[in-house]
C-alpha cells in the first residue's frame, strides 16, 4: 500500500509538472527586437574597396538566430578571419569578437542607430593603445558599407584604414 501511494504521488507530480510546463510560454531566445538589428548584414558578399574585389564574406545566423557568424577570406589569397556578433540584452549592447590568421584580435561593443551599427574597442598594437571603430551602414540598394577607423590618441583623431562596400555575391546565387 505504501508503494502504491508513493507511485501515485510520483505520477501526480509528473503529470502536474507536465501540465504546468505546457501552459507556460515557450522560451524564445533572442526574441527582443534589438537582437534583429544586425540582420541586414546576413548574406553572401563580395567585398569591394577602391573599385576592386578584395574579399568574400559570408554572414550567417547560428545558434537559433542569436549569433551572426562572419567568415571572411581573400581567396585566392591566404588571409581569412571570423567573428561572432551578438546582442547582450542585459547590457543593451552589441558585441563582436574577431580573430584572423594574422594574429589580430578585436573585442568590440556598441549599438545600432540611424541605419548604422557602430562598434568600438581598445587593443594594444605593440605597446601602444589603439581604439578601433567599425561602422556598418545598411544602404537602400541592398549593399552594406563597412568603415574601419583607428585612433591612436584616445579618440580625438581618427584614421580610416578600410572602406569597403559589400555587394551581394552573384557567384553564390
Amino acid at each position: 500500500m505504501i508503494r502504491y501511494t508513493m507511485l501515485m504521488a510520483w505520477l501526480l507530480a509528473v503529470f502536474a509538472g507536465t501540465a504546468l510546463a505546457e501552459t507556460e510560454a515557450p522560451l524564445r531566445p533572442c526574441a527582443e527586437p534589438e537582437a534583429r538589428q544586425f540582420d541586414f548584414w546576413v548574406g553572401q558578399w563580395e567585398v569591394h574597396a577602391k573599385g576592386k574585389v578584395v574579399g568574400h564574406n559570408r554572414i550567417s545566423l547560428i545558434q537559433d538566430g542569436c549569433t551572426l557568424l562572419e567568415e571572411y577570406d581573400t581567396r585566392p589569397g591566404p588571409y581569412e578571419g571570423k567573428s561572432f556578433n551578438y546582442y547582450d540584452p542585459a547590457a543593451g549592447k552589441w558585441h563582436q569578437v574577431w580573430t584572423d590568421n594574422s594574429g589580430l584580435r578585436l573585442h568590440l561593443e556598441g549599438g545600432f542607430a540611424d541605419g548604422q551599427m557602430v562598434m568600438s574597442g581598445e587593443r594594444l598594437q605593440g605597446k601602444e593603445p589603439v581604439i578601433d571603430r567599425i561602422t556598418w551602414t545598411d544602404n537602400p540598394d541592398d549593399t552594406v558599407r563597412q568603415e574601419w577607423e583607428v585612433s591612436r590618441d584616445g579618440g580625438t583623431t581618427w584614421q580610416r584604414i578600410f572602406d569597403g562596400l559589400y555587394k551581394p555575391d552573384q557567384t553564390t546565387r
